[in-house]
């Protein structure tokens, strides 16, 4: 059996970045006024929301337990999708600000992995338009381009924790599960990308640290830097270093 490492698939929230407390929660709080709408979500209520996977759907059970008879009208979903729109442009403008930035590590191995001829290839809930925010904000203009496939919003019918998401992905990129790896940052995202056989390196972010990530090949604090190594476990022992192609390569063939 091949487990030649072929790809990297990253989440986005809280994976490639740390977004959601300063970035997507200031957004949809500032569509909601906007749009005239009571509702504010500080970092507690946000945190519990966290559970529900996608922006569009996060509000759906917000507001079904505000409002349970508005939220199941038949022009919920119209209202859910202007909001939507609204917080999506507040987010870019974030991201476009400087507000949102990379994990540490982030950079350098998107980097490396491209110089050793890895696909890249990203799998989130977030839309497109966030995705290529984030990037080019952070990476440069031409940083979407860094990646061979985008799975991204609503191009599966169900989201995480479903791993919809990461077939789609593994078909675009012709590639079997055992020669690609997953970075997540949750209970949610790990059980997607496990759902489709890949291995899974998860960094927990200030949200997910909770999250259970037991069936994670590998848990750590985070990707290292030189001068600033990650700690935590691989297959089930210790390890403390910076995430590289050479050590990504060596996890694949274990």
């Amino acid at each position: 059996m091949d487990t030649t490492l072929r790809a990297l698939v990253f989440d986005v929230d809280g994976t490639l970045a740390d977004t959601e407390r300063d970035g997507h929660r200031v957004a949809f709080n500032r569509a909601f006024v906007d749009a005239g709408v009571d509702w504010h979500w500080d970092e507690r209520r946000y945190g519990e929301l966290l559970a529900v996977t996608g922006g569009k759907e996060r509000m759906l059970q917000h507001w079904r337990e505000v409002d349970r008879a508005a939220a199941d009208a038949p022009s919920a979903g119209e209202r859910i999708a202007e909001l939507q729109r609204l917080k999506t442009a507040h987010y870019v403008a974030l991201v476009g600000a400087g507000t949102v930035r990379l994990r540490p590590g982030v950079e350098r191995l998107l980097r490396q992995a491209r110089g050793a001829g890895l696909q890249l290839a990203i799998a989130t809930t977030t839309t497109a338009d966030n995705v290529a925010a984030l990037l080019r904000s952070t990476l440069g203009d031409d940083a979407p381009g860094w990646f061979a496939c985008v799975g991204a919003g609503d191009v599966v019918p169900r989201k995480k924790p479903d791993p919809g998401i990461y077939h789609w992905v593994l078909d675009r990129l012709g590639l079997p599960a055992r020669q690609c790896l997953a970075f997540e940052d949750s209970g949610n995202g790990l059980r997607a990308a496990h759902g489709a056989g890949l291995r899974t390196v998860i960094t927990p972010c200030g949200y997910t640290a909770g999250d259970d990530f037991e069936a994670a090949w590998a848990c750590l604090d985070g990707l290292g830097e030189r001068g600033a190594p990650a700690s935590g476990h691989v297959g089930g022992a210790p390890w403390r270093g910076v995430v590289d192609v050479a050590c990504l390569r060596d996890w694949a063939r274990n």
